[in-house]
């Protein structure tokens, strides 16, 4: 029987709106027991301080691994398999960051424009008028109305050719890996065209013995409905979700774990088309008239109309290092690199990393959700320690994940900061970044790996939106992670 929890977990995420229904990591805070760490108001934590004793304690299986280096000098504090090869999940964003801002530069925005191939006469393109995407991973459907409004305020109505879109900036990829459901968010599609980072919302309430079912592009102030993808309720209890693709993309969803009403958000794998559809329906709302979108592979010379832009890049990654969003991270390698595979972008910023900090690792994607990427603890730690050390570092960006004491709660007044970024995959966990205590102390930088492999693969793919045990092991390993933390904190800042 399928479990309603299932459903639920996307429920809370599709709630939760665009940019936190991303989140791989539901909680990136480490939750420490055990250490050394005291702050005012608080007592010292109580339990093991041996490194060795805490993992075991964990009860993780596969490998665990770990650096801790004192900032200024890049010497190793402390070690366990600092040159083990481990699956780096979401702490590869990391890496990402520090390549976009070495190639694109912290002031690079993306832009979507509104081109016309001949001029405006009457208030009709004498000619075609050409959605042209710039990759921007963030574009919302409220930007996306406004632009048309800007269009719209001009006098716009209409055009006597064709609506195009286009979408070439960016390879078009239906997911970032095909070792994951089809129904998880994250996983989304790639293309120069991106909204709502590629998923549309799915609402569903229970009538009687039927349900009524309702798919839009909904921002906050902007509802077009979507036409291109259909979901039917199918009176089954698994498997949870089938999916078809095809001109309408085509899903169902099992009854038996729908209960009374609910939403969650669903990728679409068309994302070019999904955009250009969502364009013409806010276009024909607002009084211009416009055909269904056609896809055309080469951008056509035309006159700008009108665009929106994304904030600058350092505002883009902060979120994404907040959030987790994979699908920034990925538009954002691959216009650093001007690759047109994931793997051939991936080996590029592999070869970056090697030729600016001397480090050696293995990555397929900039996001880190397929599981094929490899980093070590000592190479992680070692980036962000060069990294701070040339004045280019990320810990302006980086999220303050915290200490917490032995019931999980955050030490309130706790003067030491850890900006850092999580990592989670099934069984898979990682933390890196920077311990900062109040001066005089001295600043810590700390990668941590845990990982089985193994484990992970022997999911099946269906049931990776949350495998038997997952959670549970991810706590573990968040646990673990605040215990060394705290340990560390207390010992050497």
């Amino acid at each position: 029987m399928i479990s309603r929890r299932m459903v639920l977990a996307g429920v809370l995420a599709g709630v939760a709106g665009p940019g936190l229904a991303e989140l791989m990591d539901s909680s990136p805070r480490p939750v420490a027991r055990g250490g050394r760490v005291s702050a005012p108001g608080a007592t010292a934590a109580q339990g093991p301080v041996d490194a060795e004793a805490l993992i075991a304690s964990a009860r993780l299986g596969g490998a665990v691994a770990y650096v801790l280096m004192d900032a200024r000098s890049g010497s190793v504090l402390e070690a366990r398999e600092p040159e083990l090869a481990m699956p780096p999940a979401s702490v590869a964003k990391t890496l990402t960051s520090l390549y976009a801002l070495e190639k694109l530069g912290p002031a690079y925005r993306f832009a979507t424009r509104v081109l016309a191939t001949g001029p405006v006469s009457g208030g009709v393109v004498q000619g075609d008028l050409v959605l042209a995407g710039g990759g921007d991973p963030t574009l919302q459907t409220d930007q996306l109305g406004d632009l048309v409004a800007t269009l719209a305020a001009s006098g716009l109505k209409g055009v006597t050719g064709r609506f195009l879109y286009w979408e070439g900036a960016l390879p078009t990829l239906r997911g970032i890996t095909g070792d994951q459901p089809e129904q998880v968010g994250y996983n989304a599609a790639i293309s120069g065209l991106c909204l709502n980072f590629n998923r549309v919302y799915f609402e569903w309430k229970r009538e009687g013995d039927d349900w009524r079912v309702a798919i839009d592009a909904r921002g906050e102030r902007f509802l077009p409905q979507v036409d291109m993808v259909r979901v039917a309720v199918a009176r089954r209890d698994a498997p949870l979700f089938t999916y078809a693709p095809g001109p309408v993309e085509e899903w169902t969803v099992a009854s038996g774990a729908l209960g009374k009403g609910g939403s969650r958000w669903l990728p679409v794998r068309d994302p070019g088309a999904y955009v250009a559809g969502v364009f013409g329906t806010l276009a024909r709302a607002q009084g211009i008239r416009l055909n269904r979108g056609e896809r055309t592979a080469a951008l056509p010379a035309g006159t700008e109309l009108a665009r929106v832009k994304s904030k600058p890049l350092t505002e883009v990654l902060r979120d994404m290092l907040k959030f987790s969003t994979n699908l920034t991270a990925e538009c954002v390698g691959l216009t650093a690199s001007g690759l047109p595979t994931l793997e051939a972008s991936g080996q590029a910023m592999s070869d970056w990393v090697g030729a600016t900090f001397g480090v050696r690792f293995g990555l397929f994607d900039h996001s880190g959700l397929g599981g094929r990427s490899r980093v070590t603890a000592a190479g992680m730690a070692r980036v962000l320690q060069q990294a701070e050390a040339a004045g280019r570092g990320l810990k302006p960006i980086l999220r303050d994940v915290g200490l917490r004491d032995d019931a999980g709660k955050p030490i309130k007044g706790q003067p030491v900061k850890v900006l850092a970024k999580s990592g989670t995959l099934n069984f898979v966990s990682g933390l890196a970044g920077h311990v900062v205590p109040p001066a005089p102390g001295r600043e810590l930088v700390f990668a941590i790996f845990s990982g089985d492999p193994e484990r992970r693969d022997a999911v099946p793919v269906a049931l990776r939106e949350e495998p038997e045990g997952g959670k549970s092991w991810t706590g573990r390993a968040r646990k673990l992670q605040g215990q060394l933390i705290n340990r560390w904190a207390g010992a050497y800042a």
